[in-house]
């Protein structure tokens, strides 16, 4: 699991942001994680980044 994401742009790509990623449980795997509050914040907040259109 990393610490931190860093989120691309279109080509041309650079670096649009970087978000630390702190959970603050133990242990840190996959599976505890996904079980956090803060789990789904991230994933909502790491979405809306991407810009990603379905």
């Amino acid at each position: 699991m990393g610490d931190r994401v860093v989120v691309l742009t279109n080509r041309p790509t650079t670096v649009k942001r970087i978000h630390t990623i702190d959970f603050e449980i133990e242990p840190r795997d996959p599976l505890t994680c996904r079980k956090s509050p803060k789990f789904s914040e991230y994933f909502d907040l790491l979405w809306k980044e991407l810009d990603v259109h379905g």
